[in-house]
């Protein structure tokens, strides 16, 4: 593995192993914007228009992770620091003239996030804040993956709320962010301490059975192939179905939908070794100074998913759920060292999928006004894809599937697209938790 731990030098930093491997994919598909990261919060309401523009700009000053810069070295080893010329300034464009106003404002940030960003010399944010009507503004954020992970989008969506109560004379202003050098810091403070020879251990243990890892070959993917996308359709009582659920099976809610959503694929897609490696994004920022800290923190670990012919819905969760919450607290390991540690070597990396992401997190809240997150790109997908977004209490629950057409044809995906939905709700059923798992996705119908 490359070594994190060289002092810095005149405010040049190392990159983390996450940011080395968005680093790598740059190199390998650098006329390609495919680690763009862009999302938009539409405003609706009796905003105060200077105050939301104070807002956003004090909020992208605070986050110094977006005015990084890399510079490759001859030998080829890559550093970064901050650069005024790189931080964003905030743009602002009046549009209430246009004959669309909103469809002129969707076509500008289209043609910005599907341009391509070179990170040997582009600054890697822009933000703009659009007026499309007398009482509407679309706020645009983006920025890239080597220096921003999801979440970091709603810490920055989080802040700027925070600031713009604050200067309407509605609360305090708050902690501002953490410098991005302690998150520097703290990274290379685990790789050095004595929690990451325990992590290194457990994982060791963890993935030491007979376990199949598909890898991809960095430089093979072809991301010019358009993906099978869908949004698949709960019930309206869903989330209360699902939060009793787990109540009654004495686990979080979010968890019930990741362990049910993996007995499902463990079921019903292909593959090879004891189990299903299913994998799932987990935010490595709980104690962490990430927390504050806008930054590439998310890291991706694998749960190894089986379901015996005879095992209960209720056995099911109790099983795993031990599994994940030691997952869990093993977390900070990084994926990419797991990699290096079963000789996957640069130019390589874990294939992805299946993959199960959960995103409950509430939009921002301006006061008198009503807000929605959109997300414009969140970057490449591997394989076959379910997230589920909701609110912070799992209102609103979405799902949605995504799948590379090479791999699942398209009558295979438009049966995960109804068999999935159905298992889920019928899983929910209170009558159901003692009957086992391969009876319930049994009585889905066949397909097509």
């Amino acid at each position: 593995m490359p070594d994190l731990h060289g002092d810095q030098h005149d405010g040049w930093m190392p990159l983390t192993l996450a940011q080395l491997d968005f680093w790598e994919e740059f190199c390998f598909h650098s006329d390609k914007p495919i680690s763009t990261v862009a999302h938009y919060v539409t405003i609706d309401g009796p905003a105060d228009p200077a105050a939301l523009a104070e807002a956003i700009s004090r909020t992208i000053a605070e986050a110094d992770a977006l005015s990084l810069r890399f510079q490759e070295l001859p030998d080829g080893s890559v550093r970064q620091r901050h650069d005024p010329g790189y931080a964003p300034r905030l743009a602002q464009f009046d549009l209430r003239d246009e004959p669309d106003p909103d469809g002129t404002a969707m076509a500008r940030m289209r043609g910005d996030f599907e341009a391509v960003l070179d990170l040997r010399r582009d600054p890697l944010s822009a933000q703009w804040l659009f007026r499309t009507g007398e009482a509407r503004w679309i706020w645009y954020n983006r920025g890239h993956h080597a220096v921003l992970d999801g979440y970091s989008m709603l810490l920055l969506e989080q802040r700027c709320a925070r600031l713009y109560r604050h200067l309407t004379g509605k609360g305090p202003a708050g902690d501002p962010f953490l410098p991005f050098a302690h998150f520097i810091e703290e990274d290379r403070a685990y790789a050095k301490g004595s929690r990451f020879p325990k992590d290194r251990d457990y994982w060791a243990g963890y993935l030491s059975g007979e376990l199949s890892f598909p890898v991809l070959q960095k430089g093979g993917e072809d991301y010019g192939i358009d993906g099978l996308t869908a949004f698949c359709a709960l019930p309206e009582d869903f989330p209360q179905r699902m939060k009793s659920c787990a109540e009654r099976l004495k686990t979080g809610w979010p968890d019930l939908l990741v362990l049910l959503a993996g007995a499902y694929l463990a079921r019903r897609v292909p593959y090879s070794g004891a189990a299903l490696p299913l994998w799932l994004p987990y935010m490595s920022r709980l104690g962490s100074a990430a927390a504050m800290i806008p930054s590439l923190a998310v890291n991706i670990l694998p749960l190894l998913v089986d379901v015996p012919d005879t095992e209960t819905l209720e056995d099911h969760v109790a099983r795993l759920s031990g599994d994940l919450r030691r997952l869990r607290k093993h977390g900070r390991y990084r994926v990419e060292q797991l990699a290096a540690d079963r000789g996957i070597g640069e130019g390589s990396r874990f294939f992805f999928s299946p993959l199960v992401n959960l995103l409950p997190f509430d939009p921002p809240e301006f006061d008198g006004c009503i807000c929605e997150r959109h997300v414009l790109s969140n970057g490449p997908a591997d394989g076959f894809n379910i997230t589920f977004r909701s609110g912070g209490d799992g209102g609103g629950m979405s799902l949605y599937l995504e799948a590379d057409p090479t791999m699942t044809s398209a009558t295979e995906f438009d049966r995960h697209c109804r068999d999935l939905p159905a298992f889920l709700s019928r899983a929910l059923d209170p009558a159901n938790a003692t009957r086992a798992i391969v009876a319930l996705l049994d009585e889905e119908p066949a397909p097509a």
